[in-house]
């Protein structure tokens, strides 16, 4: 108990400390107590650049490591796996390559991106369930199958974009996985799905503990087990397609943030949920903080970083496990 205290302490603390930090660093830099001073201050030229500049980017990076990180604990509890996460099955890569399709040929339909977003990734979702399906679910074809998926959707955006030349450079970078220049719309658009992906998450939490069960076990104490891993999978789904909507495609967080966060808190989804969705935060928001300010005026995507730690520590734990 002590432990799980200290590190959600810990987590909130570094996660207002970088907050903090990612705000007053850049090209417009202020010290930590002009920057509260200016908070509420009206007026401030530098004060209000932040405001519509780096305020919208880092509230994007806080929902979308949120939304990665719980939608990762909820695949690994509906698969039953250790190493699914929405960008190596392949829900993040049929979400994005939706969002191209609208992008280019439909963007009259622009503001229904989320959910036709949704659309792609279940899609994905469902490929992976059903071809890695055989008298139950195998988590070593389930992990093949997924990387197999998300490799065929990336293709085919990646070959989408090139044929398409220049009239798809817009469409790349919306799909594309840098943070810079969000705006309050994005802002607006992540905090209303990804609060709904959230809070359904939180709620869901006794269904997860059971699905840590075998099927005929949980089946014998009267669990539908079939409609809690739709369910759970539904909501998983929709907070990788949000993210990827809004912040892009941002691989390995839905993996690396669960396993820390089972070491600090435990397996109980009752606080390992709300315990994930802050420590993603602050690890996505770390990430794209690091990346804009080690090599400025350069930048280096939050998906970079996160690809050049994930990677390591897939090839780990699929060796551990």
């Amino acid at each position: 108990m002590t432990k799980r205290i200290v590190s959600y302490v810990a987590v909130v603390v570094l996660l207002i400390m970088t907050i903090v930090y990612s705000a007053t660093t850049g090209s417009i830099q202020m010290g930590f107590f002009e920057f509260f001073s200016a908070f509420f201050e009206k007026g401030n030229s530098s004060m209000e650049a932040i405001r519509d500049l780096r305020f919208p980017r880092i509230i994007v990076a806080l929902f979308a490591g949120a939304a990665l990180s719980v939608s990762g604990v909820l695949l690994q509890s509906v698969m039953r796996n250790p190493l699914a996460d929405a960008g190596i099955i392949g829900i993040s890569s049929g979400a994005a390559f939706v969002q191209l399709l609208i992008i280019s040929f439909f963007p009259a339909l622009f503001f229904m991106t989320p959910i036709l977003a949704f659309m792609g990734g279940a899609f994905a979702c469902f490929l992976v369930f059903s071809l890695s399906w055989k008298s139950g679910l195998s988590p070593l074809k389930l992990i093949l199958v997924g990387i197999a998926i998300n490799a065929m959707f990336t293709g085919l955006a990646e070959a989408f974009i090139s044929l398409g030349g220049s009239l798809n450079v817009s469409a790349s970078s919306v799909v594309g996985s840098n943070l810079t220049m969000r705006t309050w719309k994005d802002v607006s658009t992540i905090t209303t799905y990804g609060s709904i992906g959230l809070i359904a998450s939180f709620a869901l939490y006794s269904w997860c503990n059971l699905l840590v069960l075998q099927d005929k076990t949980a089946k014998s104490i009267g669990f539908n087990v079939a409609r809690a891993r739709l369910i759970i999978a539904g909501v998983a789904v929709l907070l990788a397609a949000i993210s990827v909507v809004v912040a892009g495609v941002i691989s390995f967080v839905g993996l690396l943030v669960p396993h820390i966060a089972r070491r600090l808190v435990g397996y109980d989804h009752k606080v390992l949920i709300p315990f994930t969705a802050l420590l993603g935060a602050f690890i996505i928001l770390l990430a794209d903080t690091i990346g804009r300010s080690i090599l400025a005026p350069l930048e280096i995507p939050a998906s970079t970083i996160m690809a050049i730690i994930g990677g390591p520590f897939l090839i780990f734990l699929l060796r551990k496990e």
